[in-house]
């Protein structure tokens, strides 16, 4: 009896010991899986072009609520000048420009591993005070003596464009400045320091009623791409490339559309 006494107990022992062994592997696999299910979980730094800023702000908050743990920081700018950041060893995880020129640049210095995905395009128009007080009409109208006048530097996508433009239409244009981002250009027309602009469509809607918008038929020769990429540097590639693929993916494209942008 004793015999058998000490046998059960061992037993029991034994089962209590397989339990708690059983346990122990339980918790660990329940953490292996948190770990895997919040895998897109990350901190990103987008640089992106200036104007990029509504809809992917708007594209930032989607994408953190549908992946618990993210977080999208912006660095938002002429696409020149961040690209030349970048060049420069400026950290980040995502490069989206409102060009194809300025991510080729990117590019070549080898600081894009997968090809750029093309996920938006763009054209000008010319934006006026509200209600288009010396009655714009043209791009030649922007030439009128006393009309100051503001574009994009020709670095800048927007200003390229502009120059584009110019060359095809035979308008030369004498701007008073030429500002480093396409947002600069609107807030000189917006606070009265220039009668006019030049300044994507998406720009003016964004505006509403603080501009009138001017479009002209010489903006369909210029039509700016906007191509993105995860940055080869970036340490969150798995978030980083879920930026993107939400960005150029049918919900990325359906606020981009929302903000005015055209499809590539």
């Amino acid at each position: 009896m004793k015999s058998w006494r000490l046998v059960a107990v061992g037993t029991a022992t034994g089962a209590i010991a397989l339990t708690l062994l059983t346990g122990c592997g339980s918790e660990e696999n329940t953490s292996d899986s948190t770990e895997s299910a919040s895998g897109q979980g990350g901190d990103i730094t987008v640089f992106a072009a200036a104007s990029l800023e509504e809809p992917f702000s708007e594209l930032a908050r989607i994408y953190e609520s549908d992946n618990p743990g993210s977080h999208v920081e912006f660095s938002f700018a002429g696409s020149s000048d961040l690209a030349a950041q970048l060049d420069q060893g400026a950290p980040a995880d995502v490069f989206a420009s409102a060009d194809t020129d300025n991510m080729t640049k990117v590019v070549d210095a080898g600081l894009v591993e997968d090809p750029p995905a093309d996920f938006a395009a763009n054209t000008l128009t010319i934006v006026t005070a509200p209600g288009n007080p010396r009655g714009i009409t043209s791009l030649a109208d922007l030439n009128r003596e006393g009309t100051l006048v503001v574009t994009c530097a020709p670095q800048v996508p927007c200003g390229s464009s502009t120059q584009k433009v110019e060359n095809d239409s035979g308008v030369e244009l004498t701007p008073v400045s030429e500002e480093s981002s396409v947002t600069d250009v609107l807030n000189k027309v917006m606070v009265g320091q220039a009668d006019a602009g030049l300044v994507y469509v998406t720009e003016a809607a964004g505006a509403g009623d603080r501009v009138t918008a001017v479009a002209f038929p010489e903006a369909a020769r210029a039509v700016n791409t906007y191509p993105i990429a995860v940055l080869s540097a970036s340490e969150e590639q798995q978030t980083a490339q879920g930026f993107v693929d939400l960005v150029a993916g049918p919900e990325g494209r359906a606020v981009l559309a929302q903000a005015g942008f055209a499809a590539p």
